[in-house]
Protein backbone atom coordinates (compact mmCIF):
# COMPACT_ATOMS: atom_id res chain seq x y z
CA UNK A 1 0.00 0.00 0.00
CA UNK A 2 1.38 3.28 -0.65
CA UNK A 3 2.19 5.54 2.23
CA UNK A 4 2.02 8.42 0.72
CA UNK A 5 -0.75 10.62 -1.33
CA UNK A 6 -0.26 13.93 -2.94
CA UNK A 7 -1.43 16.99 -1.08
CA UNK A 8 -3.96 18.27 -3.54
CA UNK A 9 -6.23 14.85 -2.74
CA UNK A 10 -6.80 15.52 1.26
CA UNK A 11 -7.31 18.90 0.04
CA UNK A 12 -9.64 18.30 -2.27
CA UNK A 13 -12.19 16.85 0.13
CA UNK A 14 -11.69 19.53 2.70
CA UNK A 15 -12.40 22.17 -0.04
CA UNK A 16 -15.72 20.36 -1.00
CA UNK A 17 -16.62 20.16 2.94
CA UNK A 18 -15.73 23.70 2.53
CA UNK A 19 -17.87 24.45 -0.45
CA UNK A 20 -20.83 22.39 0.61
CA UNK A 21 -21.14 23.52 4.29
CA UNK A 22 -20.83 27.42 3.47
CA UNK A 23 -24.68 29.03 2.75
CA UNK A 24 -25.71 30.45 -0.11
CA UNK A 25 -25.85 34.30 0.05
CA UNK A 26 -25.28 36.69 2.58
CA UNK A 27 -25.52 36.31 6.37
CA UNK A 28 -25.17 38.33 9.48
CA UNK A 29 -22.07 37.89 11.18
CA UNK A 30 -24.20 36.87 14.48
CA UNK A 31 -25.44 33.85 13.31
CA UNK A 32 -21.76 32.41 11.66
CA UNK A 33 -20.71 31.38 15.09
CA UNK A 34 -23.53 29.08 15.12
CA UNK A 35 -23.05 27.99 12.01
CA UNK A 36 -19.67 27.31 12.82
CA UNK A 37 -20.44 24.84 15.19
CA UNK A 38 -23.01 22.80 13.23
CA UNK A 39 -20.99 23.21 10.06
CA UNK A 40 -17.84 21.19 9.69
CA UNK A 41 -16.30 23.18 6.67
CA UNK A 42 -17.15 26.55 8.29
CA UNK A 43 -14.75 25.55 11.34
CA UNK A 44 -11.95 26.88 11.85
CA UNK A 45 -9.85 23.32 12.47
CA UNK A 46 -10.77 22.57 8.38
CA UNK A 47 -9.92 25.99 7.36
CA UNK A 48 -6.28 25.47 9.34
CA UNK A 49 -5.92 22.20 7.46
CA UNK A 50 -7.09 23.67 3.97
CA UNK A 51 -4.19 26.50 4.48
CA UNK A 52 -1.64 23.12 4.89
CA UNK A 53 -2.77 21.21 2.74
CA UNK A 54 -2.91 23.91 0.24
CA UNK A 55 0.52 25.27 0.47
CA UNK A 56 1.95 21.79 0.54
CA UNK A 57 0.23 21.15 -2.29
CA UNK A 58 1.76 24.49 -4.01
CA UNK A 59 4.87 23.30 -3.21
CA UNK A 60 4.13 19.97 -4.63
CA UNK A 61 4.80 17.83 -1.79
CA UNK A 62 3.25 14.22 -0.85
CA UNK A 63 1.29 13.45 3.15
CA UNK A 64 0.68 10.32 4.58
CA UNK A 65 -2.28 8.03 3.51
CA UNK A 66 -3.57 7.49 6.62
CA UNK A 67 -4.28 11.27 6.47
CA UNK A 68 -6.25 11.51 3.55
CA UNK A 69 -8.21 7.92 4.50
CA UNK A 70 -9.05 9.83 7.60
CA UNK A 71 -10.71 12.70 6.59
CA UNK A 72 -12.64 10.28 4.11
CA UNK A 73 -13.94 8.55 6.61
CA UNK A 74 -15.35 11.86 8.44
CA UNK A 75 -16.42 12.47 5.00
CA UNK A 76 -18.47 9.67 5.34
CA UNK A 77 -20.15 9.81 8.60
CA UNK A 78 -22.39 12.52 6.66
CA UNK A 79 -25.50 11.96 5.41
CA UNK A 80 -24.67 13.74 2.22
CA UNK A 81 -21.16 12.14 1.88
CA UNK A 82 -21.74 11.33 -1.81
CA UNK A 83 -22.62 14.59 -2.73
CA UNK A 84 -19.54 15.59 -0.78
CA UNK A 85 -17.14 13.54 -2.66
CA UNK A 86 -18.58 13.95 -6.01
CA UNK A 87 -17.78 17.60 -5.71
CA UNK A 88 -13.96 16.60 -4.29
CA UNK A 89 -13.84 14.61 -7.20
CA UNK A 90 -14.75 17.79 -9.59
CA UNK A 91 -12.01 19.80 -7.71
CA UNK A 92 -9.18 17.40 -7.95
CA UNK A 93 -10.05 17.43 -11.86
CA UNK A 94 -10.34 21.09 -12.28
CA UNK A 95 -6.89 21.69 -10.26
CA UNK A 96 -5.26 18.75 -12.20
CA UNK A 97 -6.54 19.92 -15.29
CA UNK A 98 -5.28 23.38 -14.61
CA UNK A 99 -1.74 21.95 -14.01
CA UNK A 100 -1.22 20.75 -17.54
CA UNK A 101 0.59 23.22 -19.47
CA UNK A 102 -1.21 25.37 -21.20
CA UNK A 103 0.35 24.82 -24.79
CA UNK A 104 -0.64 21.68 -23.89
CA UNK A 105 -4.21 22.18 -23.42
CA UNK A 106 -4.57 23.92 -26.47
CA UNK A 107 -3.33 21.29 -28.75
CA UNK A 108 -5.59 18.61 -26.89
CA UNK A 109 -8.64 21.65 -27.99
CA UNK A 110 -7.43 22.82 -31.36
CA UNK A 111 -5.79 19.43 -33.12
CA UNK A 112 -7.79 16.88 -34.54
CA UNK A 113 -9.21 14.06 -32.54
CA UNK A 114 -7.09 11.07 -34.23
CA UNK A 115 -3.73 13.71 -33.03
CA UNK A 116 -5.43 14.98 -30.17
CA UNK A 117 -6.05 11.59 -28.60
CA UNK A 118 -2.65 9.95 -27.49
CA UNK A 119 -2.08 13.58 -26.04
CA UNK A 120 -4.53 13.80 -23.92
CA UNK A 121 -4.22 10.00 -23.07
CA UNK A 122 -0.65 11.12 -21.83
CA UNK A 123 -2.19 13.57 -19.87
CA UNK A 124 -5.12 11.48 -17.96
CA UNK A 125 -2.21 8.95 -17.62
CA UNK A 126 0.41 11.36 -15.45
CA UNK A 127 -2.45 12.77 -13.74
CA UNK A 128 -3.61 9.48 -12.14
CA UNK A 129 0.03 7.98 -11.50
CA UNK A 130 0.16 11.36 -9.50
CA UNK A 131 -2.84 12.17 -7.77
CA UNK A 132 -4.74 8.87 -7.52
CA UNK A 133 -1.53 6.70 -7.16
CA UNK A 134 -3.22 5.41 -10.06
CA UNK A 135 -3.21 3.95 -13.82
CA UNK A 136 -4.74 4.71 -16.74
CA UNK A 137 -5.04 2.38 -19.75
CA UNK A 138 -6.80 1.88 -22.89
CA UNK A 139 -8.69 -1.37 -23.64
CA UNK A 140 -10.36 -0.81 -27.23
CA UNK A 141 -12.68 2.02 -27.22
CA UNK A 142 -12.31 2.57 -23.19
CA UNK A 143 -10.20 3.89 -21.07
CA UNK A 144 -9.60 1.96 -17.57
CA UNK A 145 -8.90 3.29 -14.66
CA UNK A 146 -7.02 1.28 -11.58
CA UNK A 147 -6.56 2.94 -7.96
CA UNK A 148 -5.07 -0.06 -6.00
CA UNK A 149 -5.01 2.22 -2.93
CA UNK A 150 -8.46 4.02 -2.66
CA UNK A 151 -8.54 6.46 0.09
CA UNK A 152 -12.30 5.95 0.08
CA UNK A 153 -13.72 2.57 -0.66
CA UNK A 154 -14.44 1.88 3.19
CA UNK A 155 -14.65 5.41 3.96
CA UNK A 156 -18.56 5.28 3.51
CA UNK A 157 -21.57 2.90 3.49
CA UNK A 158 -23.06 1.30 0.03
CA UNK A 159 -19.81 2.15 -1.33
CA UNK A 160 -20.23 6.00 -1.81
CA UNK A 161 -16.68 6.97 -1.26
CA UNK A 162 -15.97 5.50 -4.89
CA UNK A 163 -18.33 8.56 -5.96
CA UNK A 164 -15.44 10.58 -5.47
CA UNK A 165 -13.08 8.48 -8.40
CA UNK A 166 -16.31 8.65 -10.48
CA UNK A 167 -16.51 12.17 -10.49
CA UNK A 168 -13.30 12.66 -11.13
CA UNK A 169 -12.51 10.74 -14.62
CA UNK A 170 -16.40 11.57 -15.65
CA UNK A 171 -14.98 15.75 -15.14
CA UNK A 172 -11.24 15.48 -16.45
CA UNK A 173 -12.72 13.46 -19.34
CA UNK A 174 -15.15 16.26 -19.80
CA UNK A 175 -12.15 19.28 -19.54
CA UNK A 176 -10.30 17.06 -22.24
CA UNK A 177 -13.17 17.44 -24.63
CA UNK A 178 -14.38 14.03 -24.15
CA UNK A 179 -17.91 13.55 -25.27
CA UNK A 180 -20.61 11.82 -24.69
CA UNK A 181 -19.11 10.42 -21.47
CA UNK A 182 -20.37 7.28 -20.10
CA UNK A 183 -18.81 5.33 -17.08
CA UNK A 184 -18.90 1.84 -15.49
CA UNK A 185 -17.71 1.03 -12.24
CA UNK A 186 -16.40 -2.23 -13.28
CA UNK A 187 -14.81 -3.51 -9.47
CA UNK A 188 -14.34 -1.72 -6.09
CA UNK A 189 -12.75 -4.35 -3.14
CA UNK A 190 -12.10 -2.77 0.31
CA UNK A 191 -11.43 -4.39 3.80
CA UNK A 192 -7.65 -4.93 2.77
CA UNK A 193 -7.41 -4.84 -0.91
CA UNK A 194 -8.67 -1.52 -1.45
CA UNK A 195 -8.68 -1.82 -4.96
CA UNK A 196 -10.81 0.66 -6.83
CA UNK A 197 -11.71 0.32 -11.26
CA UNK A 198 -13.45 2.58 -13.49
CA UNK A 199 -14.18 1.84 -17.36
CA UNK A 200 -14.69 5.20 -19.34
CA UNK A 201 -16.11 4.93 -22.89
CA UNK A 202 -13.17 7.70 -24.49
CA UNK A 203 -15.66 8.39 -27.62
CA UNK A 204 -13.40 11.55 -29.30
CA UNK A 205 -11.37 14.37 -28.21
CA UNK A 206 -11.23 17.65 -29.13
CA UNK A 207 -12.11 18.97 -32.73
CA UNK A 208 -12.46 16.05 -35.54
Amino acid sequence: MSTTVDALLPLSFLEAVRNVDSPDGDLDAEFVPELRNKRLGLSETVYAQIRRYADAAKRRQRTVYEEAVGIAKLIGRRPDAEAVFRAAGRYLAAQTYEAIPGFTRNLIATLPSLLARPIALRQVQKIADRYLNGSVRRLGSFLLLEVPCSTTVDSAPRGAGCAYYESFLRELLALMGVSGISIDHVRCSGRGEMTCEWRAEWRSVARS
